[in-house]
């Protein structure tokens, strides 16, 4: 059940609004990026009256990401969203796909009256894969320079210092302090950087000068360090 093969179920808008857990209605049911879920093991929260009551019986793939559940967040108008937020639609999708029965489709943005993929779909999985790439990429950059810990005190001012386990990555080396500059962002970091051994990614590079990532072009020294 782990994958997204619902049966060949087509509902309508109108059809999907029927299934909010109420006395007498049919069941109960929610739509992510189209995709109709059967929610009823999740009755207390979803149902009337729950916490996420506004989600059922409709598509409000805007509102997982926004955590807006006013009539003007309970939309499914994905366009625009940040980064962050797309990868908060991709991990309630998972959500759903791991823990609740799928239904089919919901035709009208995201699947047309054949249960085709509509165009909107396809850019939304698009923005959704471009920002699990940025995102492995983030953490790649992490891994190599680890934010440092820092301090402040009215006598001495800021104090940047680097540790196995700063920036909350564990590594088995410490690294010193350095200014990260990011081309197009304004100001710098504190980041660790390791001072021994081969560049970052080129760990059987032969020779090299045995100065770990010091000599990257958009690292800078703090003054009086």
């Amino acid at each position: 059940r782990r994958g997204f093969e619902p049966r060949a179920r087509l509902l309508s808008a109108a059809e999907l609004r029927r299934y909010r857990g109420a006395p007498g209605e049919p069941g109960l049911y929610l739509a992510l990026l189209g995709r109709v879920f059967d929610v009823e093991r999740g009755h207390k929260h979803y149902g009337p009256g729950g916490a996420y009551s506004g989600l059922a019986g409709r598509d409000a793939s805007r509102a997982f990401a926004s955590g807006d559940f006013t009539p003007a967040g309970l939309v499914d108008d994905v366009s625009g969203l940040s980064p962050p937020e797309l990868l908060s639609i991709h991990s309630w999708l998972s959500f759903y796909r791991d823990n609740y029965e799928p239904v089919g489709k919901l035709v009208g943005r995201f699947y047309d009256e054949n249960g085709a993929p509509t165009e909107a779909l396809r850019e939304a999985e698009a923005a959704i894969e471009g920002a699990l790439k940025f995102q492995a990429e983030d953490e790649q950059k992490k891994q190599q320079f680890p934010p440092c810990n820092s301090e402040w005190s009215s006598a001495k001012g800021t104090r940047f210092w680097c540790s196995r386990q700063s920036g909350g990555v564990h590594r088995d080396w410490a690294g010193v302090p350095r200014q990260l500059f990011s081309p197009g962002v304004r100001g710098s970091r504190c980041v660790c950087v390791r001072s021994s051994g081969p560049p970052w990614g080129q760990p059987h590079s032969f020779p090299h000068s045995d100065t770990g990532d010091l000599q990257h072009p958009h690292l800078r020294q703090f003054e009086g360090c």
